[in-house]
């Protein structure tokens, strides 16, 4: 099983506790290559879409990207799991995602908190990468290594010159968009760990040893009178 195969086992749990019941038409925001959630959504009777340029080929996705889309009708809920902290324009992303929401609709959002990778968490994923590895991990320890500069100088210039969003703002735009209904900290790597669980990573968080990088967030689009 691949790092995103193990990633999608893990969430999906997580995302199908929140939403509504099928057959509710549901939009995923960067499903990927693998289509995302999308085939499991439509093994549970949902009506899913998928959204990326890399999306599979095949009906119910979109290889394009999201900014470009527009759902022929609002949906009953939306799902964004690690899409949002790379996009060009958050602001214009979130905007977006709230109006293809029907009034009453979820958003059931997983992301990643990058301004908390600091230098302790990020030597706790390198030691327990495996050898002779090409993930994103890896890329990142050994272009780390080979620049010489202390870890939070190089993720300043990583998250620059990639235009990666915090968290912090993330968390910001949706809230200013939907009515939180949940909003949780927890692990993020372990799927990127062979060996690592989700409960070993959690542990390392409640030690103290590392920071909580991942996001689990589930809002509603407000119903106006």
């Amino acid at each position: 099983m691949t790092p995103d195969e193990r990633w999608l086992a893990a969430t999906w749990p997580f995302v199908r506790e929140h939403l509504p019941s099928p057959p509710a038409p549901i939009l995923e925001i960067g499903c990927g290559p693998l289509g995302g959630f999308v085939p499991r959504l439509r093994a549970h009777g949902y009506a899913a879409v998928g959204i990326d340029p890399q999306a599979p080929p095949g009906p119910g996705y979109h290889q394009t990207v999201f900014e470009q889309y527009t759902p022929a009708e609002p949906v009953a809920g939306v799902i964004a799991c690690t899409s949002l902290h790379h996009v060009t324009g958050l602001d214009d992303v979130l905007d977006r995602m709230a109006a293809a929401v029907t009034p009453g609709g979820v958003a059931v959002v997983v992301e990643w908190a990058r301004e908390r990778f600091d230098d302790a968490t990020a030597q706790w994923c390198f030691a327990r990468l495996p050898a002779g590895g090409d993930g994103w991990l890896h890329r990142h320890r050994d272009a780390w290594q080979a620049s010489g500069r202390p870890w939070d100088d190089y993720t300043q210039i990583w998250s620059q010159d990639d235009h990666l969003h915090t968290g912090q703002d993330i968390m910001r735009g949706l809230r200013a968009r939907f009515d939180t209904c949940l909003a949780e900290e927890g692990p993020y790597f372990f799927c990127d760990l062979p060996g690592v669980t989700a409960a070993d990573e959690q542990a390392a968080i409640d030690s103290g040893d590392i920071q909580a990088n991942g996001i689990r967030y589930v809002g509603r689009k407000p119903v106006t009178p």
